[in-house]
């Protein structure tokens, strides 16, 4: 893009950031109407699984409703309780809503697609969505209640808990691959085993893209891990003092994040934007529509758990992290760097 503004007459430096700029947008425009429509999906789903009908009155089949709740909220007054932080309190939402985004930078949607394809995209990835405990701790801490800041403690340890093991993790994917660029793993995969163009079909690697799907889960708080939402013990979380458009921020910035983790579980584990098959006429589907595929698929599962699994206690959620998750991962880094240097190095006659 920038040589097209470039051969346009532009000078390199403002090509480069005007070519910038509308691969921001285009990125984040078609995420931001992506987020309504999976607020739709998200209850139709969860409707169906209890034969309830689910939005059905504004516009046709109900498609409207996420937009018409968006206008709703969009109208309402913003109130900061008279003992919060006011800076704070009102920061706190735009640090959740903005590493939701910036994150999508590295994320591969085709091949040479990818705003920002640079050699460690996966610890960017680690690095900036580990960013979004500030904006939920600066929430709770700042709203002055204490229902708020016990959410935010919990979502902090849920936070960092998850993500050792999602490290650990992604370390067999990186061997395995031999790169953190996101798109060489993607491309790793290609043929992976035999036919199949991704890497959970490896014995090696699939109990890991299980860890990885739970994990995310518990990332992205969804059930049944949303202890930070647990309406019997903490009202309504560390969102509870916030209205109008900061709370939207909240919800946006939570379904961009599963928006993400699902788009991550296709690309690190499934192939991404490659077809499942390394069957020459698949690759006349564009990568996206693949990687659009499997991003529904993953969403649907994530409805799915969501819909079908009771919570978790806060107990059950920290020793699945801790005692089960953080021991299998490091064992599994064993195994798989075991694997590749006896592969290297070969058995002695």
């Amino acid at each position: 893009m920038t040589a097209f503004f470039v051969s346009h007459g532009m000078p390199y430096g403002w090509a480069w950031f005007v070519a910038t700029i509308v691969g921001i947008l285009v990125i984040a425009l078609p995420l931001m109407l992506a987020v309504a429509m999976i607020i739709y999906a998200d209850r139709k789903i969860w409707a169906a699984m209890a034969l309830r009908r689910g939005p059905n009155v504004v516009g046709p089949f109900g498609l409207l409703q996420s937009f018409a709740d968006g206008l709703k909220v969009f109208l309402q007054e913003t109130i900061i309780p008279s003992a919060a932080n006011k800076g704070l309190f009102l920061l706190a939402p735009i640090i959740t809503f903005t590493v939701a985004l910036i994150v999508w930078a590295v994320v591969p949607f085709q091949a040479g697609v990818v705003l920002s394809n640079i050699n460690v995209g996966l610890l960017y990835v680690l690095a900036a969505s580990s960013l979004g405990v500030y904006g939920i701790v600066i929430a709770g801490w700042a709203s002055n209640s204490k229902y708020p800041f016990y959410s935010a403690i919990r979502a902090a340890a849920q936070m960092v808990s998850y993500e050792v093991a999602i490290g650990f993790v992604l370390i067999s994917v990186v061997m395995w691959s031999g790169s953190f660029n996101l798109s060489k793993i993607v491309e790793a995969q290609q043929g992976a085993i035999g036919p199949f163009n991704f890497f959970a079909a490896n014995p090696l690697l699939f109990p890991m893209a299980v860890v990885f799907f739970i994990s995310s889960l518990a990332e992205t708080q969804r059930a049944p891990f949303d202890l930070t939402e647990a309406e019997s013990e903490l009202v309504a979380g560390y969102q509870t003092e916030y209205s109008s458009m900061s709370f939207a921020l909240y919800w946006l910035g939570e379904y961009a994040n599963v928006i993400l983790m699902c788009v991550l579980n296709a690309t690190l584990f499934w192939g991404g934007y490659l077809p499942p098959l390394d069957w020459a006429p698949l690759y006349a589907v564009p990568g996206i529509i693949w990687l659009f595929g499997k991003f529904l698929l993953f969403f649907f599962l994530f409805s799915w758990v969501k819909a079908t699994v009771p919570r978790y206690r806060y107990d059950q959620l920290m020793r699945l992290g801790w005692k089960i998750f953080l021991p299998l991962s490091l064992f599994w880094v064993f195994l798989v760097s075991g694997f590749l240097m006896w592969q290297r190095v070969g058995v002695p006659a």
